[in-house]
């Protein structure tokens, strides 16, 4: 009669070993997944706070621009000249700004899908 049980307890062994692993297995991608999310979104910090004072550098100069083009102006004409000149840039400064972001926002779906996607080894 001892003999029925061995395979029983090796089964019953096999299996508590093999949920083990999956465990394991399971605990590893979920560190994995989190410490990926936490490494993107303190980049997300790190790239906003750049943002801001890239932004806020640029915006003042033009301010200062624009003061100095209108100190500078004597006529009507040169204001008319100086609006479209300090509008334009203004334009090109969101354009640009607005194809930084958009470059950006492609680059967080592509980390945020590997984020998802990937499964390590």
């Amino acid at each position: 009669m001892p003999e029925p049980s061995e395979p029983r307890a090796e089964i019953f062994e096999q299996s508590v070993a093999d949920a083990a692993a999956r465990l394991t297995k399971a605990n590893r991608h979920a560190l994995d997944f989190l410490m990926g999310a936490q490494k993107v979104v303190l980049e997300e910090m790190v790239f906003a706070a750049n943002e801001m004072l890239e932004r806020a550098q640029t915006e003042t100069h033009l301010f200062s621009e624009f003061v100095s083009k209108m100190a500078g102006s004597h006529s009507v004409r040169d204001l008319r000249t100086m609006c479209t000149e300090c509008g334009q840039h203004q334009i090109d400064f969101v354009r640009r700004d607005s194809e930084r972001l958009f470059r950006h926002g492609e680059r967080m779906l592509e980390r945020a899908s590997s984020l998802f996607g990937n499964k390590p080894n």
